[in-house]
């Protein structure tokens, strides 16, 4: 008796079933879903919509269809997912601001660069376009491989021909499960000029191939201000960015005003959200430059942007603009892409376009054999009607009279079956004298067309050539016309400019207060009763820094990290303020060594608890991100525990041993960061304080109560490094 499967359990580990079933998601998510294949550059929800289309006879010259007759097609046969996502994969491909070569022509709504959605797919039509076609050439003449749909009733292709270079012409982006894809739209023209070279030259290098493809071309248009090093850099490892800036221009006025007008945006930054972010900013006075901006754009973009005042220089309002907004914006580059083995990996460009020729070289050899049999066939069938022709009579008598028609006419003639098969086939109005010229016409071109095959599948070189005719015929294809001129413009790394004079608030006087517990808070004027300040229970003043409402406040960590935040962000009034680690990134293991506004011109020492330390320019702290910028560099078990003025030409360093030394600063590097250098030398213990002074002032030692003379420390008076003598009574003191 057989075993039955009814009721039957087996046990298996939890962590071990969760591992199985999340790898093959995270597999279907890659393979099926996120990444594009390199050689048509296309996801499989695409690549369906395509074919399906094609099925459909969508072609560019047939007429339109209904969006829902397409969707319902794709999800029946291929692609069995919800509508909305198919649809929307459908619009996407139509929309001429998202897709630098559309693949399909929209008819109807199909949204807007405002954000706008695409109408109902009840309401919209749409078609394959010239590119669409051209993607799909030969898919008929065994050019790639099928395999069997989700059901098993219909086939679908693996990849398409491809004899557009789609992937880097219309780029890509997707999230999988471990990994991302994001590469930017190029100019096809030049792509296939690039990939023509690698054919003619294939040890060409990178830089050669950006001679003829200098980096991406939005279908919005825009400028890219990167280094070409840069973007050398990107494509020959396949990761990177690009970074991308509004076009605009200056418009005059009467009585010399003047105003700024954008015409085209950074890519996938919707125009909408965009003025919104501007409108807001200008509410919470964060644009002082900028008086208004109106949005008088048509089936064009038209931003106009208002100064405050005429006297401000419009490259400066440019710069502010941005820096605070998405009018200047970055776009990741990512060449990660499921390679001709299927196998997901991140390439150069030279990679994929070797990919991608290759492809097209198989396509070549393909098509060339399915032609050659196809010819064949064909020689062999009207060689039998050749024959058959000398003597017609013989032929009917035998159809007539013969009970197995086929082998007379087989043994008669010295027929192969598929000729015999053929003549029984053969229409009554084609038993005619005339037809045989045309059929000897037709036998000698197929003939000729055989031989060409022949040769061009014997030597790889003249196929080779033929590739490269393609490409030529691509560049005048897409490469010309308004489809084909390129859109974004590149341009080098603009020159910084200083906008560090605008100041965003009116200077006035104020105290931050920091509490032990880290709650930070302002107070006007410098004048104030620190006595009388109230805290949290349990919490008491750490710190109080006299500055400007225009200063930017150094926040220097135990990590070694510096953060900047300004004064005037740091909240003001009554209460108890904002714990600092709102304000900044500082984690709940680092504590705060100094608070203190940044002075141009002024240095710092930093210090480490291992006794290595350097001097740092106040400015080279100012860090632009909330995650800080790191400046001393610490090791395993080791913290920051001195910033402190470096106003001096001495140093002043006592250590856990109660070991006392005096150097010259001169002796400590300036750096912007790094490790630091020894301060002293220690057996044991570390840096317990350090200070810089004047010798023409004194020491003035934290904790103590007078000044001491240089004259008076000579004992102590050493080089940087060495390991000092012991340390008098007032040195050893805590503050």
């Amino acid at each position: 008796m057989s075993e039955t499967l009814e009721g039957r359990v087996e046990e298996t580990k939890l962590a071990e079933a969760l591992s199985e079933r999340y790898l093959a998601y995270a597999l279907s998510t890659i393979m099926s879903r996120s990444l594009p294949d390199v050689r048509d550059g296309l996801k499989p929800v695409h690549r369906r919509l395509v074919y399906a289309m094609h099925q459909l006879k969508l072609d560019p010259t047939s007429g339109f269809k209904k969006c829902a007759r397409v969707v319902g097609d794709v999800i029946g046969k291929f692609h069995p997912h919800g509508d909305a996502s198919v649809y929307e994969a459908l619009v996407r491909l139509a929309q001429d601001f998202a897709a630098r070569y559309p693949l399909v022509e929209g008819q109807g709504n199909f949204g807007s660069i405002d954000g706008d959605n695409a109408a109902a797919m009840r309401y919209t039509e749409a078609r394959l376009t010239e590119v669409a076609r051209a993607l799909l050439d030969g898919i008929e003449d065994d050019a790639v491989d099928f395999r069997p749909t989700y059901d098993g009733e219909e086939n679908e292709p693996l990849v398409l021909p491809a004899a557009f270079p789609n992937l880097l012409a219309n780029g890509a982006a997707g999230i999988a499960v471990g990994m991302a894809t994001s590469i930017p739209p190029h100019n096809a023209g030049e792509v296939c000029a690039a990939a023509a070279l690698l054919v003619r030259k294939p040890d060409s290098t990178t830089q050669d191939l950006l001679a003829l493809m200098p980096g991406p071309d939005f279908p919005t248009g825009g400028l890219i201000v990167e280094d070409a090093d840069s973007i050398l850099r990107s494509y020959e490892t396949g990761r990177g960015s690009f970074r991308m800036r509004a076009r605009w221009t200056v418009e005059q006025g009467r009585f010399g005003t003047w105003q700024i007008v954008v015409t085209e945006i950074p890519y996938q930054v919707q125009k909408s959200r965009l003025i919104e972010q501007v409108a807001d900013l200008l509410e919470q006075k964060k644009l002082p430059l900028l008086g208004d901006i109106r949005d008088e754009s048509t089936d064009e973009i038209r931003l106009v942007l208002e100064p405050k005042t005429r006297g401000i220089e419009p490259e400066v309002l440019m710069e502010t603009m941005f820096r605070a907004t998405q009018l200047e914006s970055r776009f990741g580059l990512n060449m990660n892409v499921l390679g001709p083995n299927r196998t997901p990996g991140v390439m150069g460009l030279k990679d994929v376009l070797r990919a991608w020729l290759d492809h097209r070289h198989e396509v070549l050899e393909r098509r060339s054999r399915h032609r050659l049999e196809a010819v064949e066939r064909r020689l062999e069938i009207l060689a039998g009607f050749l024959a058959v022709y000398l003597n017609l009579d013989e032929v009917i008598r035998i159809i007539r009279e013969e009970d197995d028609a086929k082998a007379s006419l087989i043994q008669t003639f010295s027929l192969t079956d598929l000729q015999a098969e053929s003549v029984l086939n053969m229409r009554l109005r084609s038993l005619r004298r005339l037809e045989e010229m045309e059929i000897r016409k037709e036998h000698e071109k197929l003939s000729a067309e055989q031989a060409d095959l022949l040769t061009l599948l014997g030597d790889e070189k003249l196929r080779w050539k033929r590739i490269a005719k393609e490409l030529d015929g691509m560049v005048k294809q897409f490469g010309t016309g308004k489809l084909g001129q390129r859109r974004s413009t590149l341009q080098d790394a603009p020159e910084p400019v200083d906008i560090s004079v605008i100041e965003t608030v009116d200077r006035e006087p104020i105290t931050v207060i920091l509490s032990q517990k880290g709650w930070v808070r302002a107070v006007k004027g410098h004048s104030i009763d620190l006595e009388n300040q109230k805290f949290k229970e349990g919490d008491s003043l750490k710190l109080a820094i006299p500055c400007q409402t225009t200063d930017k406040l150094c926040f220097f960590a135990t990590d070694g990290r510096a953060f900047t935040v300004k004064s005037s962000d740091v909240p003001r009034g009554r209460g108890d303020g904002q714990p600092v680690r709102l304000l900044c990134d500082l984690s709940n293991d680092e504590d705060l060594v100094a608070v203190f506004a940044i002075k141009e011109g002024a240095k710092r020492l930093v210090a480490s608890s291992a006794g290595r330390g350097m001097l740092v320019e106040e400015e080279a702290l100012v860090a632009e991100k909330r995650s800080g910028r790191q400046v001393l560099n610490l090791k395993e078990g080791e913290f920051t525990c001195i910033c402190s003025p470096a106003e001096g030409d001495y140093v002043a360093v006592v250590g856990d041993n109660r070991r006392f030394l005096i150097f010259p600063t001169e002796q400590l590097p300036v750096m912007a960061r790094g490790l630091g250098v020894a301060l002293q030398k220690y057996t044991d213990g570390g840096l317990r304080m350090a200070m810089v002074f004047s010798a023409e002032e004194g020491l003035l030692w934290p904790g103590a109560v007078r000044v001491r003379q240089f004259a008076d420390l000579q004992d102590w008076v050493g080089k940087r490094a060495a390991v000092g003598k012991s340390a008098p009574p007032w040195a050893t003191k805590k503050a």
